[in-house]
C-alpha cells in the first residue's frame, strides 16, 4: 500500500503560527503552532488517523499545493474580516458522532455562539453535552470548522485548543461582544 502523503504549510496569522495539513482529498488538520513545535503531536495524530498506511509528514516546499494555497488565502481573508465561512474540501476523520458534532459546528453563523448544550440539542441528543464537548475538543480543523463559537451555558469562554485568549480574540474578530 502506498503511503498517503500529507502535505503541510506553516502560516503566519494574528494568533501565531498555524500548521495546516492536507491529504489528497482535503484539509485534514490544523494545529496552533509551527512544524517544529508540533511535530510530535502531528506524528501521533497521523499514526492514529492513518494506521498502517505509512503516512508521514512531508514538506510541500518542493512543490506547490493548490489546496494549501487556497487555505492560506481563505485564512488570510478570514483574519482580515473579509471571509465569514470557509469553502474548502475537508477530509475529517473521526467517529460518526464526532462528524455530526463538527457538522453542527460548521452551521454556527459567523459572529454567533452556541453552548455545548445547544449543540447537543440540535443533534437530538440533549443529554450528550459532555460528549459534544469531547468531540468539539477533537475537531481536527479549528477555525475552518469553528469550534471557537461554542461557549459555556453561562456564557463563559471555556475549552479551546488554542487557549481562551485566542478564542476570545476570534470571537472579537467576528464581532461577538
Amino acid at each position: 500500500m502506498e503511503a498517503e502523503r500529507i502535505n503541510w504549510r506553516e502560516l503566519d496569522s494574528p494568533i501565531g503560527t498555524l500548521l495546516v495539513c492536507a491529504s489528497s482529498r482535503g484539509i485534514c488538520h490544523v494545529e496552533f503552532g509551527g512544524y517544529a513545535e508540533r511535530l510530535e503531536q502531528m506524528e501521533a495524530w497521523l499514526s492514529k488517523q492513518w494506521p498502517g498506511s505509512g503516512a508521514a509528514m512531508a514538506n510541500t516546499a518542493a512543490g506547490p499545493s493548490k489546496l494549501l494555497d487556497e487555505a492560506q488565502r481563505q485564512l488570510h481573508d478570514y483574519f482580515e474580516g473579509r471571509l465569514r465561512s470557509f469553502d474548502l474540501p475537508l477530509e475529517l476523520r473521526g467517529t460518526s458522532f464526532q462528524k455530526a458534532v463538527w457538522g453542527e459546528l460548521a452551521r454556527i453563523p459567523y459572529g454567533e455562539v452556541r453552548s455545548y448544550k445547544q449543540v447537543a440539542e440540535q443533534l437530538g441528543k440533549p443529554l450528550a453535552v459532555r460528549a459534544v464537548g469531547g468531540a468539539n475538543n477533537r475537531n481536527p480543523v479549528p477555525l475552518i470548522v469553528p469550534c471557537h463559537r461554542v461557549i459555556g451555558a453561562n456564557g463563559s469562554m471555556v475549552g479551546f485548543g488554542g487557549g481562551v485568549e485566542i478564542k476570545t480574540y476570534l470571537l472579537g474578530l467576528e464581532g461577538y461582544a
